[in-house]
């Protein structure tokens, strides 16, 4: 059997469209957190008790972050590895990698 390859360069969705909705409740979910912490500013809660929920929103958002990290490897960076295998142009693969170097140094700092 024929390997067929897409088109270069041929949108076919992003690493998380499978699991968009599921994304999508996740950061709903934060963003509650969010509004129940300013809730708890203005209602004057106890400091401690503020932090904690705050860790638990760093926790939560980070692991969303890896998660789309994850999903940006195995779909984007695999995708342009094949695109550099058929066409023989190393770039396809070196712009993702940078990509994701970028993203990483951002969630590092």
């Amino acid at each position: 059997m024929e390997n067929i390859a897409l088109p270069l360069d041929e949108h076919v969705g992003h690493g998380y469209t499978a699991t968009k909705d599921a994304l999508t409740k996740r950061l709903s979910r934060i963003e509650g957190q969010v509004r129940g912490v300013g809730r708890m500013v203005n209602e004057d809660k106890y400091c401690i008790d503020i932090l904690a929920q705050i860790s638990a929103i760093n926790a939560a958002l980070h692991k969303v972050s890896l998660g789309l990290l994850e999903e940006h490897v195995s779909h984007c960076v695999v995708n342009a590895a094949e695109q550099s295998i058929q066409t023989g142009d190393r770039s396809y693969v070196d712009e993702k990698v940078s990509e994701v170097t970028t993203a990483i140094d951002r969630l590092l700092r």
